[in-house]
């Protein structure tokens, strides 16, 4: 596999090509058997991770950890911001410097945006923004798209529906600019307050990418491929009366699925709260929980590149 990956931080999934993403895509499914414990590799040994999660974070987090061990790393690193130096009154900036002198590469949350671009600045080590406020989080970006290549044997063309809160959603601003490479039919669902952003259509529409709105779930269903489900967030209304009104609508049922494709897949970032029934979870459509797993083989191939431990 001859490298197509030039980078030294990931920051924004904009700053990626689609080949620079097919590439890491394909060094993931190498690292899918090591990710299970099938394999070994020890290829990072050695090398430390710096975890710097200034917002919680379950499944980020530790699949980072995960994908470090496995491939012989050590982590350290701290899991709120009350545990570090920032609570004294240390700039980002400063944390960063003195951290990247520790580690050989820092996985950064922070709970404002361009968090992750700001620490680049200041790092003598590769930065992965695992997440920063309502900006970006492209790790989470390259795992969906890994899962919908792994579940549909190929992203180009697919008629792919994303559900919920459209308007703040940082995972959905991401992997709505992705899919436009793959030249995906894309529907967007969500009460109008919540729609897909207007700069981000005007992207889109740039690439020639065909896209639709909808406001219901069920005119919509039984067309796509892929369902991408998010959590329509409660505070972002005036009262709890016009929350429940809209959120009843975004909420998938077992019975809901009766005349959707055989092979249509249903996704989520998570957690999630009650926008998919558990009664979903037994379904061969449900793939949230394998999406979830697929973050390490997709952190363990980045972590590799960036650490110059792959080797072309």
């Amino acid at each position: 596999m001859v490298s197509k990956f030039n980078k030294k931080h990931v920051v924004s999934i904009k700053d990626f090509t689609k080949d620079e993403i097919d590439f890491v895509l394909d060094l993931a499914e190498e690292m899918t058997e090591i990710a299970k414990g099938n394999k070994s590799d020890d290829s990072l040994k050695g090398n430390i991770l710096g975890t710097l999660f200034f917002e919680p974070s379950t499944r980020t987090r530790l699949s980072f950890e995960s994908a470090m061990k496995r491939l012989g790393g050590t982590c350290i690193g701290f899991a709120r911001a009350g545990t570090s130096s920032v609570k004294k009154g240390e700039t980002l900036a400063d944390t960063v410097q003195v951290i990247s002198s520790y580690v050989d590469i820092i996985v950064l949350r922070h709970p404002q945006e361009g968090a992750a671009r700001l620490a680049a600045k200041f790092s003598e080590k590769p930065i992965i923004n695992a997440g920063d406020g309502a900006g970006q989080h492209p790790t989470q970006t390259l795992l969906d798209l890994f899962t919908i290549r792994e579940e549909k044997d190929e992203i180009e063309s697919k008629k792919i529906g994303i559900a919920g809160d459209l308007k703040y959603g940082r995972t959905v601003h991401s992997l709505t600019h992705a899919l436009s490479m793959y030249d995906c039919d894309l529907t967007f669902i969500a009460p109008p307050s919540l729609q897909i952003p207007d700069e981000i259509i005007k992207d889109i529409e740039k690439m020639d990418i065909k896209y639709r709105k909808a406001e219901n779930i069920t005119d919509v269903l039984d067309d796509l491929d892929v369902l991408y489900m998010t959590r329509i967030q409660r505070e972002r209304f005036p009262s709890d009366e016009e929350y429940e009104e809209v959120a009843e609508t975004y909420k998938i049922k077992k019975d809901m699925l009766e005349n959707v494709k055989d092979d249509m897949i249903i996704m989520h970032p998570l957690p999630r709260v009650d926008e998919i029934y558990s009664d979903v979870d037994s379904t061969t459509h449900a793939k949230y929980f394998k999406q979830a797993a697929n973050g390490v083989p997709i952190r363990m191939a980045l972590l590799k590149l960036l650490t110059e431990g792959y080797n072309e």
